[in-house]
């Protein structure tokens, strides 16, 4: 008896799965290994920035009271007492009629509250002491970076989540962060179901093919920050494939298989979950290409059973699997962002279901540009290797057209966004 099987919106079948999110384990590696990877805990800063007043430019530290009556016509001298520059910190303390000659970067010296740049100074020596000259009046805080005028310390910099870039890094080495907590990348197992299937290094045979899905989703996996561990392939064969999955479940934190998720002859993942007493979310979704895409959680862990077709089995990852992985990985903007773009071919083909199309977004002139990747069907693989983003075409729609506003998800950005 053929199982009937009813299709859920995608919504629907993405709020299901969320519903299972969990954050993964924390790990703590050294500051020169964590590019790239997510934080675990915030960054707070545990000093001001700049922790001391300090000169933004080369010129001289001095009082501002000093300058009171300073005028092109009624110079006002200094004698420089001190030359300091960026790491060094004098030991002098400005009385009336003193100066310091500063650097970029240094500290203010005590008893001064102004800079005068070089450029407005007028220098000279005289009986080996030296002093120079300013013909305009200074405000107290003129030219001086004030402590803490860009952080306070125990302000959060950075909220955890967030991908470690080179901004990121910057500043967890101005705090000292010599050691960082990170997400533990998430292990996800790769199991590929099919008698069919040939590894990528042999012949081809009639009414064989290669085994193209499975290194797909690794790919896909290691884009999103994850690792992987490919598991082989599977022969239609039920006790098999039941034993296989059973043990895997046990090495990794989530599994992936590939094909076998229909409801043909030779289909047997239906009928592994039922012997795993998996909870399964759904088996049907309203959307093409992936309908028979098939979520199941077994003792808290997820098991995503794939179409084998390839572009149903990029889309269904790219969907379903990556926002969980997200997730485990602390990020808060766990979905693919979707923007705005404009369709620049034709798509005539009714959409009684959401299509996700196989799309490559430029940019032209000023706009962003959505063109098709290439072939539109299920089972093709060729397009994939130009595709960078999913148009969405909602259900109902009956084609688009050149010029149409459409709304697009990209594979490559890596910031993502809060809800789907």
């Amino acid at each position: 008896m053929v199982e009937i099987r009813k299709p859920i919106p995608v919504n629907r079948a993405i709020e299901k799965v969320m519903k299972h999110k969990k954050n993964g384990e924390i790990e703590t590696i050294s500051f020169h290994e964590c590019d790239y990877r997510r934080l675990a805990e915030p960054i707070i800063a545990d000093n001001p920035i700049p922790a001391f007043d300090k000169s933004p430019y080369d010129g001289f530290a001095l009082r501002a009271e000093d300058t009171l009556f300073a005028s092109p016509d009624n110079p006002i001298e200094f004698e420089v007492i001190d030359h300091i520059g960026a790491g060094i910190v004098s030991d002098k303390t400005l009385e009336k009629g003193q100066a310091v000659r500063i650097m970029t970067g240094a500290e203010i010296p005590k008893g001064a509250d102004c800079v005068a740049m070089f450029e407005v100074c007028q220098q000279w020596e005289d009986a080996d002491k030296k002093y120079m000259a300013i013909t305009s009046k200074f405000e107290p805080g003129t030219n001086i970076i004030e402590k803490g005028s860009e952080v306070v310390a125990g302000q959060v910099l950075v909220e955890a989540g967030v991908l470690i870039d080179a901004g990121v890094k910057a500043l967890l080495a101005t705090f000292g962060y010599a050691e960082v907590k990170v997400a533990k990348q998430p292990v996800i197992g790769v199991i590929a179901t099919g008698t069919e299937l040939l590894d990528v290094h042999e012949a081809l045979e009639p009414g064989k093919i290669r085994n193209s899905n499975a290194y797909m989703v690794c790919s896909q996996i290691l884009r999103s920050g994850a690792k992987y561990q490919y598991l082989g392939k599977l022969a239609d064969d039920f006790q098999t494939g039941y034993d296989t999955i059973k043990v895997a479940l046990n090495k990794v934190d989530v599994l992936i298989t590939t094909g076998g998720v229909s409801v043909g002859d030779f289909d047997l993942m239906p009928a592994i979950l039922k012997e795993l007493g998996a909870e399964i979310l759904f088996n049907k979704i309203a959307m093409r290409p992936g309908s028979v895409t098939t979520v199941a959680v077994i003792d808290n862990k997820f098991l995503f059973c794939l179409s084998g077709n390839p572009s149903a089995c990029y889309v269904g990852f790219e969907l379903f699997t990556r926002p969980i992985i997200q997730t485990l990985l602390y990020n808060k903007r766990p979905y693919l962002k979707r923007i705005k773009a404009t369709f620049v071919d034709d798509l005539p083909k009714a959409n009684p279901f959401t299509r996700f199309v196989r799309t490559y977004i430029a940019y032209e002139e000023g706009k962003v540009c959505a063109k098709l990747a290439g072939m539109d069907k299920s089972n093709v693989v060729s397009s994939l290797a130009h595709t960078n983003a999913l148009m969405m075409l909602p259900g109902g729609t009956s084609g688009y057209t050149s010029g149409d506003k459409v709304e697009v998800l990209l594979l490559n950005d890596m910031e993502g966004q809060e809800v789907f």
